[in-house]
């Protein structure tokens, strides 16, 4: 699979990890948008949530959130936001399930 995501979780691309476990892994955004910029994304190979299907997949993206959530709480002193997108219209540019985390100052809406 020539999918990027797949293999940063597999260590074969470098990156800076702020969390791993079996399942999920978070690196530090190469692009960030605001001062704390984490990516959240499982191992496993899903292009977007839209893949989540099942029950065990459910508790995947459970599992996503909650790293996430963690994450968020983590780095943001006076919150946080938590952005998933989803197909090339919803803003996702890489095919591989994964939860924005921002956070570290203002964040404004619509983002920019």
């Amino acid at each position: 699979m020539d999918c990027l995501f797949c293999k940063i979780a597999a260590g074969a691309i470098p990156s800076t990890q702020v969390y791993h476990d079996d399942t999920v892994i978070a690196i530090e955004d190469i692009n960030p948008q605001a001062p704390t910029h984490l990516l959240v994304m499982p191992r496993a190979h899903h292009a977007n949530i839209g893949d989540l299907s099942d029950a065990s997949e459910a508790a995947l993206l459970a599992r996503l959130i909650e790293v996430a959530t963690k994450l968020g709480r983590e780095h943001g002193n006076n919150g946080y936001r938590l952005v998933m997108n989803t197909g090339a219209d919803g803003g996702q540019t890489v095919d591989h399930l994964h939860i924005h985390v921002l956070a570290g100052r203002h964040l404004t809406w619509p983002p920019g």
